[in-house]
This record gives C-alpha cells, structure tokens and sequence, in this order.
C-alpha cells in the first residue's frame, strides 16, 4: 500500500538495566489494572514484561541480559499474524496503514484462541473486572478504555497517541505528523535509551535506520546485531533486538545447541 507505515520497535539489550521502568509506564499510560496480591504471575496482567536471560556458565564467565518484551505486532504474510487468523469475532484486526494489530475489547467474547496461537504469549486476559483502590480512579487515562473481565488485552503500541497526534496535526493543517509526534510510553519513559520507535518504512527514523528492515527479506534486518523472536517461525514480527552478545541473539531465536543434529539422528 502506498505511504503505508510499519510502526515498529528496536530495543538495544546492551543498553537495558532491567529496570521495569518501561512496565510501570505502560500500565499508567493504558489503565491496566493490578491486584491486591499481584505476586501470581498467572492472573497479574502486564502488556509489557522484562525477562532476565543468562548464557548458562559459571563466574567469572557468567553474563546476564535483561529483554523487555511487548507485542510484537507480527505481519505474518500479507497482515495473517497468529492471533487475526484464528480470531473467530474479528476482535483483532491488523491495520495495513500502521502495521499494527489491534484489539477491539467489545468485539472480544474470551475464547482465547488468539493466545493460544500467539507464540510470544503477550496476551493476557481478565479474569476479572478492574478494581482500583479509592482515589486512584482519578489517574485514569481518558484516552484509554478500561477493559472489563472476560476479554483479552495486550500491548496496542499506544495508538491513542497516535491519533491525538493525527488529530493536533489536522487542526494544523498539516498531513504528516512528525517522529517524535508520536512515541510510545514505555519508549519515553525508559531511562538508559534502550527503546526507539517509529516508522519503519521511513528511511530518515532512527528505528529504521537501527533496524535496517529487508523487504525483499520479509523484513529480515541487515544489521548484524539485530535479530527478532523466533524470526525462523515467519511472524514477521516489528519488534527488532539489538545485542553485540551472540549468546542474546541465539536466546532470541530459541536456539538450542545441537538441536538440528540430535533431529537428523532421530
């Protein structure tokens, strides 16, 4: 499509601390609601989580990596990611303007098909309706749904940002809204710049530029510190890595050694 986006992420693992910091803005920004227990990762929602990995060898050869991991918005082939192909209620949709996929809650009727197929287990869903302690309802975002219990919710790359800025732009008289027009609030607010975003269609966007997107290769980057989850499945995600360790890269890939050898032997 002609001047379609591709909005996307690079995210510099060499760079990040662990910090959550990027966790704590997404849910301000996008109402998630949390328990009074929320030690139980299994009924806590996050759209956006920080693993911790290691290279699985002792001091003093030991290394950690910290890998934040939101949605990653796959393509697929021709916008059929895992979860819009198997949605029976079209509660999730993937925009070929923007490149994201979205989630229409009212649509959604908590048959969880989208995350079961998802291989990135970024869904999540509410076991119940959100319950905020007295006061706190105040610090909702206006802009922002809140999400009642039975349906699933993930990261939407905060597109009511993206439409404020469409919509500041238009008052302007303008049709083109500019890079820093429009970021994601776990990108603002990580504190050591590990996080960039933007179009990764447009040549002059950092994220293109760090990513170094191949359509000829479904997007498969030329730089050779980037890699993207499970690349080998075809998702086609927009969610790009960067890691000078190739140990981070191969954990990325969930590669296992010996793992095509021990198969050609079976």
């Amino acid at each position: 499509m002609e001047n379609a986006k591709k909005f996307g992420m690079v995210i510099d693992l060499d760079k990040c601390t662990g910090c959550g910091a990027c966790m704590v803005a997404c849910m301000a920004e996008n109402n998630i609601p949390f328990r009074a227990d929320n030690t139980d990762k299994m009924l806590s929602i996050s759209w956006m989580h920080v693993y911790k990995l290691n290279n699985r060898k002792l001091f003093p050869d030991y290394e950690e990596c910290y890998l934040p991991r939101p949605c990653q918005h796959c393509e697929g082939h021709g916008g059929h990611s895992p979860c819009v192909s198997v949605c029976p209620a079209t509660a999730t949709d993937y925009d070929m303007d923007t490149g994201i996929v979205s989630q229409i809650y009212p649509r959604c009727f908590g048959c969880r098909y989208c995350m079961a197929a998802c291989p990135y287990h970024v869904r999540q869903f509410n076991w119940w309706d959100p319950l905020w302690p007295d006061g706190m309802e105040k610090m909702l975002n206006p802009s922002v749904s809140v999400r009642m219990r039975g349906v699933v919710e993930k990261c939407s790359f905060c597109i009511q940002r993206y439409q404020q800025a469409k919509d500041r732009a238009y008052m302007e008289g303008r049709r083109e809204i500019a890079e820093d027009e429009y970021q994601t609030a776990c990108t603002q607010a990580c504190p050591a710049g590990a996080i960039v975003f933007g179009d990764l269609n447009n040549p002059e966007h950092a994220v293109h530029q760090l990513a170094q997107p191949d359509p000829a290769r479904h997007g498969h980057s030329k730089n050779p510190r980037a890699f993207r989850l499970l690349e080998r499945l075809g998702t086609n995600t927009k969610i790009y890595y960067l890691s000078s360790r190739e140990w981070v890269r191969k954990a990325g890939d969930n590669y296992l050694e010996g793992e095509f050898k021990s198969k050609a032997h079976s």
